[in-house]
């Protein structure tokens, strides 16, 4: 991949090695030691069991996904809400050793936890030289799900916030960039086409709510007026780019299945924001439910509303 692309990579310094980032090194160089010497079940439990332990420690993260829930699915009971709250701290909890998993293991054995159920479509793409817009979703495993794509030779470009802390940042830009992904500033719009131009790929999560700014109020799920990023439209009709809507959610057998479904691309409403976005919505809801209970709803998704003062109002 071209080099003037991308961020660039953080050196080691000794400054790095100074007593306040020693918390940093521990706590990372532990999650590296167990991730490594026990076996995959075993750290299935282990994550899981810190989800459970983080229900009872995080009731106002609880609560916003519950509230979630319930607004999204509005026919779903009480009981099926709960225990998809329950069922969505544990795999936030797993999000943890998957972290490390994705950081920290050899490439012999992370291609041990892949199935690669479908991703000719982003090989049609590489070979005819086509850039990519590879939309995905904050799924809690979304960490494993972008290195799985460069294991399986599609490595891409991901949109990245560098980290205040050096030491953090030192290791956090080594474990996103294995096996040849690499990263762009996530408000650098000009290297993002540059790079759909170009031919690469682009990880995009349009799913959550980035506040009023370049966002239009459209569908998602039961909730009529969401706030929707506009980019996937902005981003796929200025680099003349592909739209690919991937995913790589756990299945039972603790398996990643990695999938890129067909270009969507040519239906797409690109001269309207409005229908662009929803026509995008009812792909990501599609990703969603192969494993809702691996999504992010602990986040507020449905925090903005059109009126700027009733902000937050769907939580209170």
């Amino acid at each position: 991949m071209n080099k003037k692309n991308t961020l660039d990579k953080p050196e080691f310094s000794a400054g790095l090695l100074h007593p306040k980032y020693w918390g940093v090194w521990l706590g990372f160089g532990f999650l590296a030691l167990i991730v490594n010497i026990l076996p995959y079940a075993v750290l299935l439990k282990i994550g899981r069991g810190v989800g459970s332990l983080g229900i009872k420690i995080g009731k106002s993260r609880a609560k916003i996904a519950k509230r979630n829930l319930e607004l999204a699915f509005p026919n779903m009971s009480a009981k099926e809400i709960d225990d998809m709250v329950e069922e969505n701290f544990k795999n936030t909890g797993m999000a943890l050793i998957e972290t490390g998993i994705t950081w920290f293991w050899p490439t012999w054995r992370f291609k041990r936890i892949l199935i690669a159920k479908d991703i000719d479509e982003l090989q049609k793409h590489q070979d005819a030289g086509k850039g990519v817009l590879l939309c995905c979703v904050h799924a809690l495993n979304l960490e494993i799900t972008a290195r799985a794509f460069a294991v399986l030779g599609l490595p891409g470009y991901g949109a990245y916030r560098p980290h205040t802390n050096p030491a953090y940042e030192f290791i956090q830009y080594r474990g996103r960039t294995r096996n040849g992904n690499q990263l762009i500033y996530r408000r650098d719009l000009k290297q993002m086409v540059r790079v759909l131009r170009q031919g690469h790929r682009l990880f995009y999560l349009p799913d959550q709510d980035y506040g009023h700014n370049k966002s239009v109020f459209v569908p998602f799920f039961a909730v009529k007026e969401a706030c929707t990023t506009t980019g996937t439209r902005i981003l796929a009709s200025t680099s003349k780019s592909a739209i690919v809507p991937g995913s790589g959610f756990r299945n039972p057998q603790g398996k990643y299945e990695i999938i890129a479904d067909k270009s969507i691309e040519q239906d797409f409403p690109h001269k309207d924001e409005d229908a662009a976005a929803a026509y995008m919505n009812k792909f990501v809801e599609e990703i969603i439910m192969r494993a809702p209970e691996q999504w992010m709803w602990l986040h507020k998704r449905f925090k903005s509303l059109p009126d700027h003062s009733l902000t937050n109002s769907r939580y209170q």
